[in-house]
């Protein structure tokens, strides 16, 4: 069975979660895109024979040697073709040579959830039969009154052009014609408890948070597989690039930052009750289109007033501005992130992260040793308290370490020392100009008035 080739072209019906599925062009088998006829490639040919329910071509194809986990642009496999258009012939001689079970797409879709959509009862129940496992998502509710009001539909969210923005973390996305931000817990986590709690855990964060510097949740995915949690995309990428690329940050700079983080931590400190973040560093801090910092990636942030089950890893945060309280696995409130907060205001200004040279794992033994990283920067750089300020929110004591509430006030404070300092430098120079444009227009003048007596002289 041989037809004109394609470039792109759509097999029956899309997987249950692919954006658009109800397009009137969904159904076409083949589009034709140039006039050269070519042979068909035989992968091609076999998804083909399953949707048209061709079971001589598929055997044949299987015979000759095709793989029948074959997947096409969009990560289906025949089985899915098949288990989309309900035909239970192709779906079970599929699984007879050998088709997976329970494949994804690049949406998340496998062909039981196709069926389903679809409401093909007879191949649910064969693939049922086979072994299939429905992915239900653990958030699943059994009443539609029950669904939160925050979830939002994933067909609406598409992933043909994504790329990971954090590894393993935040993937982009289109919502809506929007970019943004997907975290999503693929299937194989489903099972894992701790993983779905943290899920969960970071859902009933993000749904209190509400504030200019703190990364906007938009949505969630909790009623279908995979789950996923969407916030705002900001495009310029987070602090530790930032900090890469430009390294040393001028001090009014790294000060006009560091408020900006603090407000967006003093906002979660003072929710009721305040929400520990657990794991701030410059890789979950992020820049949005006018240059001001956001606080993001709550994945291991909690509630005060929760009791923790177990000691946080390196594997769950960065150990490089863990505080020392965390590490030595002792209780711990708010104060842990004002530790961090005071580690990132120094890297700002030093231009390179904490104890740089020392491995990642080696750096909390470093801090429970109450050591600190080394001001190597000039005096000036850390001028009008900013020094003390730093030392006083890496306090061994956390008790001692001011709140971010304080830390705002004094950086109010130390930031406008700096502003005014450099509007100070500036002034002699402006007065200068003006003194310049002022005898440059008295001279002028004077030559003006030199002409008009010459004439006055010579008509007389």
């Amino acid at each position: 069975m041989e037809t004109k080739a394609a470039v792109r072209f759509t097999l029956g019906k899309q997987s249950s979660m692919a954006p658009g599925r109800h397009d009137s062009t969904a159904a076409a088998a083949v589009e034709e895109t140039d006039d050269v006829e070519r042979p068909m490639d035989p992968e091609v040919r076999l998804m083909y024979s399953a949707n048209e329910g061709d079971l001589d071509g598929i055997r044949e194809l299987l015979d000759s040697g095709v793989n029948v986990n074959f997947k096409d642009t969009d990560g289906r496999t025949a089985l899915h073709v098949a288990a989309c258009n309900g035909l239970t012939d192709v779906v079970s001689l599929l699984l007879d040579r050998g088709s997976e079970l329970d494949p994804s797409d690049c949406w998340g879709s496998t062909p039981l959830a196709d069926a389903t959509y679809y409401k093909k009862h007879d191949v649910i129940k064969l693939l049922e039969k086979r072994g299939a496992k429905p992915l239900m998502a653990p958030m699943h509710v059994r009443h539609a009154r029950e669904v939160p009001e925050y979830e939002i539909d994933p067909k609406e969210i598409d992933f043909t052009d994504s790329v990971e923005i954090t590894k393993g973390t935040f993937h982009l996305a289109l919502w809506r014609s929007i970019q943004v931000a997907v975290k999503r817990l693929e299937e194989e986590l489903i099972s894992d408890e701790e993983k779905v709690k943290s899920f969960r855990d970071e859902l009933a964060l993000l749904q209190k948070i509400r504030h200019p510097n703190v990364v906007q949740f938009l949505g969630a995915v909790t009623q279908s597989s995979p789950m996923m949690i969407v916030t705002e995309y900001l495009p310029k990428g987070d602090l530790r690039a930032f900090l890469k690329k430009k390294g040393a940050l001028k001090p009014i700079t790294a000060v006009r930052f560091a408020l900006d983080i603090a407000r967006g931590m003093n906002y979660l400190h003072e929710n009721k009750p305040p929400i520990i973040h657990r794991d701030l560093e410059p890789s979950n801090i992020l820049r949005d289109d006018s240059g001001h910092l956001k606080v993001a990636d709550f994945g291991v942030s909690k509630l005060m007033t929760v009791k923790e089950d177990r000691p946080l890893t390196c594997q769950e945060t960065s150990c490089r501005y863990i505080a020392p309280e965390v590490y030595k696995n002792e209780e711990y409130d708010t104060k842990v992130d004002v530790f961090s907060f005071a580690l990132i205001l120094q890297e700002m200004i030093e231009g390179c992260p904490p104890f740089s040279a020392k491995q990642e794992n080696e750096v909390p033994k470093v801090y429970a040793a109450k050591e600190r990283p080394p001001f190597n920067s000039p005096a000036k750089h850390y001028a009008h308290g900013l020094k003390e300020l730093i030392e006083e929110c890496w306090s061994e004591k956390p008790a001692k370490r001011p709140t971010f509430r304080q830390v705002l006030t004094r950086l109010e404070s130390i930031h406008n020392s700096f502003a005014h300092k450099r509007r100070w430098k500036v002034r002699p120079l402006r007065c200068f100009q003006n003194l310049e444009a002022i005898l440059k227009k008295d001279h002028s003048n004077g030559r003006s008035r030199s002409r008009s007596s010459r004439s006055t002289a010579e008509s007389i």
